[in-house]
């Protein structure tokens, strides 16, 4: 299906339209305005990552600052909590990982709840099991709204027994997730970080309920696909299975069905990419970046370990040539750079990382360590410095902190320390 390679491009091209197409080097706000809000992100991107890690900042946060800068999480409004007949611009639901998306969008995964319901799994297994816990569930939203588990598991007790497999979860909490994986309940906002669960009739949008009875899987799955070739402007099938995680267990058929009238529409252009084993596509925002080839650089800044820039790994070694993987479940004396090192974007490319850490009992943001990857030449590295100097002030001050410390670890601390003077 991917058909004989009509263009061909440098590794270069290619970064360059994925950073453009990431949205790194600059978006475009609907309204006109000079900033983009944090809804002009998630449309650009189509979704943010959620991970609870809170040590510099929360993941889901960190792709919007990235992209505009400092932003009011709050005002966000990405789980602000709503009542029963109350509406919110975004829900929750497993389009990558668990992500917020815009609410208008949860039809698009209808394909994804019919086939993880089909699929026999503890998520399945649970419901079967616990079928009096799933209706006692209902009547409980019904009678008293949207609710988290914690007050759904304190009024039922006597199925409150923590697990040892899937995270110690409890019966009530299985099959909340069970639920809200197959449609049966969605996010209504959180509570102190505590996702809401909540009958769709409650929250959500009639247009989008009427979409979700409508929804056709290969329609759904083109669309996704075409979005994220929009935000990887160049892709392999793999980059762009991954994206929106179409494979899993569900039916490659139908991926590859869609794969293939999109190559028939020219939706998918196959393309050649230097240094690349593998075939890879181009889209239309690709060939219209790939045609005005904007000058400039995009600006220093720190990334997310679940920005969609690095969350593929192979892809980000593969354009970048960066090699990257979280260090929270390795032993400190093993780890290498840090708990939670974050990527450095410097010149449409990833030239270190940074361990961060946002001290808010003493009102500062620390540099735990700090290091340049291995190809950097030594005169690159005062831009770098003064650029990731100037955008660790802006994170600074988006954080609510009052100084920063930079703190000697890593290849990259001495310069930076002297930037941050």
């Amino acid at each position: 299906c991917e058909g004989e390679p009509v263009l061909q491009l440098s590794s270069a091209e290619a970064k360059m339209l994925a950073l453009s197409g990431l949205g790194l080097r600059g978006i475009t706000a609907a309204d006109g305005s000079k900033k983009p809000s944090t809804m002009d992100v998630v449309r650009h991107l189509g979704l943010l990552q959620i991970d609870s890690v809170n040590v510099f900042e929360r993941a889901h946060f960190m792709p919007v600052f990235s992209r505009i800068g400092a932003f009011d999480k709050d005002a966000a409004g990405l789980f602000t909590p709503v009542e029963a007949g109350g509406r919110a611009p975004f829900v929750e639901y497993w389009a990558h990982e668990a992500s917020v998306i815009p609410i208008e969008d949860l039809p698009l995964y209808k394909w994804r709840m019919d086939a993880a319901r089909e699929t026999k799994n503890r998520l399945s297994q649970a419901l079967e099991t616990h079928s009096d816990l799933q209706a006692w569930i209902v009547s409980e939203l019904q009678a008293r709204g949207p609710l988290t588990v914690s007050q759904l598991d304190h009024d039922r007790k006597e199925r409150t027994q923590r697990k040892g497999a899937w995270w110690g979860w409890s019966d009530v909490k299985l099959t909340l997730e069970a639920m809200f994986m197959f449609g049966l309940l969605t996010s209504a906002g959180r509570d102190n970080f505590s996702r809401r669960y909540a009958l769709p009739q409650q929250v959500l949008p009639q247009t989008v309920l009427d979409a979700l009875e409508t929804a056709d899987s290969v329609t759904s799955r083109k669309v996704l696909l075409k979005r994220a070739i929009d935000v990887l402007a160049v892709a392999t099938v793999k980059d762009l299975n991954d994206y929106h995680r179409q494979w899993g267990t569900y039916q490659k058929a139908e991926f590859n069905r869609a794969i293939e009238e999109l190559v028939e529409e020219g939706a998918l252009v196959p393309t050649k990419v230097d240094g690349w084993t593998e075939a890879a596509f181009i889209g239309a925002r690709g060939l219209r970046e790939l045609e005005v080839a904007l000058a400039g650089t995009n600006p220093t800044t720190i990334l997310s370990p679940f920005d969609p820039t690095v969350w593929n790994r192979d892809r980000a070694e593969r354009l970048f040539g960066f090699e990257y993987k979280i260090e929270i479940y390795v032993p400190q004396e093993k780890r290498q750079y840090g708990y939670y090192c974050l990527p450095i974007l410097h010149n449409r490319n990833l030239v270190g990382r940074i361990d961060l850490k946002s001290d808010r009992q003493n009102s500062v943001l620390i540099s735990q360590a700090a290091w340049l990857e291995p190809n950097v030449s030594a005169k690159q590295v005062d831009a770098i410095s003064t650029g990731l100097a100037k955008n660790l002030k802006l994170a600074q001050k988006w954080q609510g902190l009052d100084t920063i410390r930079i703190e000697p670890a890593g290849t990259l601390s001495a310069a930076l320390a002297a930037a941050n003077k």
